[in-house]
């Protein structure tokens, strides 16, 4: 028979999330793996402008919320003068590739050891369902309502192939949320990430596909469904940049 697992304590306050949203399928796995690692008590957790600031009112370790883009450099500064801390930015698509890009690609380059996750719902969340540079061909939102045309807009970036090609980093992955396989996927991934600073190695990016039935305007059944079916073929799964000697995870 299976066991549930307890509640990480750093989760125990209820989630401020909207139902089947996938951030509080990674809250979680974070959490295990902070747990599993020893660093409860040892972590700050950078957040990010977005949805991702529920965060402050429900997670139980320590945290610090930035400028909206700035959460890798604010990374880079706590690892500075925190070196002995686990120091993790968690962001959204928005805030990580758009109007954070240039502070994501700025740590990839000077590869800080930092981890961030970035979590990727293909549109502005926080501020109503707009279209982001990480929509994908033809999804409506509310400033596509005709679905995004990429012939006037651009193609969806992927800025973990971006690192991974082109910067010495330690690690880089991409996981989603749609299915029990894939969220264990997804948890080896945070392990890794995690991993990789505790030991030394350098920058660590996951980004995690994640549901968002509000702003998709579909059931929670039917949101994991368009995020295996249509989301996930845009932006595949899997290590773009393993971590050395660990081939295995």
């Amino acid at each position: 028979m299976a066991v549930a697992r307890k509640i990480p304590k750093i989760m125990e306050e209820p989630t401020a999330f909207c139902a089947g949203c996938g951030h509080g399928i990674l809250n979680r796995l974070i959490a295990e793996v902070l747990e599993e690692k020893g660093q409860e008590k040892n972590h700050i957790l950078i957040l990010g402008v977005g949805c991702n600031c529920n965060m402050n009112f429900t997670w139980g370790g320590d945290k610090l919320q930035c400028a909206h883009g700035r959460a890798t450099s604010v990374a880079r500064g706590a690892k500075t003068g925190r070196p002995d801390t686990l120091i993790i930015s968690y962001q959204g698509d928005g805030d990580a590739y758009v109007i954070g890009l240039s502070d994501t690609i700025n740590t990839a380059y000077v590869n800080t050891n930092v981890t961030t996750f970035a979590v990727n719902n293909t549109n502005y969340a926080m501020t109503g369902g707009q279209m982001s540079w990480t929509t994908i061909p033809g999804q409506h939102t509310t400033t596509s309502a005709s679905g995004r045309d990429c012939e006037s807009t651009g193609n969806p970036i992927k800025v973990p192939e971006i690192i991974a090609q082109n910067f010495d980093v330690a690690y880089v992955a991409r996981g989603s949320l749609h299915s029990a396989k894939e969220i264990n996927k997804t948890k080896k991934y945070v392990r890794n990430a995690i991993e990789a600073q505790l030991n030394g190695e350098g920058f660590s990016l996951v980004e995690v596909l994640a549901q968002c039935p509000t702003n998709w305007k579909v059931s929670t059944v039917d949101a994991n469904e368009w995020l295996k079916d249509k989301v996930v073929p845009i932006y595949p799964l899997g290590e773009f940049k393993k971590r050395e000697g660990r081939d295995d995870k």
